[in-house]
């Protein structure tokens, strides 16, 4: 019973963390263990999953009341998922084409990161990011229809929260500790965090092909946001050393975007 209690707490940390929603956390002898943000990040495909549920749920809606264009009911149900999370991984996203956008050095590109001024690559990669994200739900929604975008939307929030789970586990902190947004995340994830992230992401795949999708659609999304996420935790290495909060933001954007294109190609027009 203790541990399914610890595990509701985790789950409500998640929420608090990703999104803007108001939760209450019951606490442990009146005190909040920072581990708890640590350990959390197991439960963060959940939340991610809840997310898109929002933005399927409005563009379902949109999608009654304005059937064409499709743009509307797009940009609607994205204004949703940004207005639930506070823009928390677009922020990063934009944070990140700023401070890696240009040939400098990791010092540099860290302190261009920590300026809350949105720089040019920052506008560029945040308009062209969201932009295409537009444009393939469009596409996507043109071609199977609002119910089947709104589980594309699901399955790729869902899945790109546990990209950046895995990212935790596979890289080391390459920011500055001391100016962490989430300091307890600079730490790595374990492997059984890691597991559960993972767990809820196979059960959110499973859930599509239970609701009817072919497993080869559900394997294109997950094969396209599993190669972005590899480039991204590469070029992170790379450039930084490991992950960042604003890194993290910026895979999840990026592989989200990744698994509606691949469903926007995959999915002929009028199939079911």
């Amino acid at each position: 019973m203790q541990r399914l209690v610890h595990e509701w707490r985790l789950l409500l940390v998640a929420v608090q963390f990703l999104t803007r929603v108001p939760v209450r956390i019951p606490l442990q002898q009146g005190r909040f263990d920072p581990g708890w943000l640590h350990a959390s990040a197991r439960h963060f495909p959940l939340v991610g999953a809840a997310v898109g549920v929002a933005g399927a749920l409005v563009l379902c809606a949109a999608a009654a009341l304005w059937p064409a264009p499709a743009a509307i009911a797009v940009l609607l149900s994205m204004a949703a998922t940004v207005w639930l999370t506070g823009g928390f991984h677009e922020d990063g996203l934009a944070d990140t084409c700023d401070g890696l956008g240009g040939a400098v050095d990791r010092e540099r590109a860290l302190e261009i990161m920590k300026d809350s001024r949105l720089g040019s690559y920052g506008a560029l990669g945040l308009l062209l990011t969201l932009a295409l994200k537009a444009a393939a739900l469009c596409a996507l929604l043109a071609a199977a229809g609002p119910l089947a975008t709104g589980v594309a939307m699901v399955l790729a929030h869902g899945l790109s929260r546990a990209a950046t789970v895995v990212l935790l586990v596979v890289l080391p902190y390459g920011g500055d500790p001391a100016h962490a947004k989430a300091k307890p995340l600079a730490q790595q994830v374990g492997g059984a965090s890691l597991a559960v992230a993972l767990a809820w992401a196979l059960l959110l795949a499973t859930g599509a092909v239970a609701a009817g999708w072919p497993p080869v659609r559900v394997a294109a999304l997950a094969a396209a946001m599993a190669t972005v996420a590899a480039v991204c935790a590469r070029w992170l290495r790379r450039r930084l050393g490991g992950y960042t909060g604003d890194g993290l933001g910026a895979t999840q954007q990026w592989t989200e975007l990744a698994g509606y294109l691949a469903l926007a190609a995959a999915w002929p027009a009028g199939a079911p």
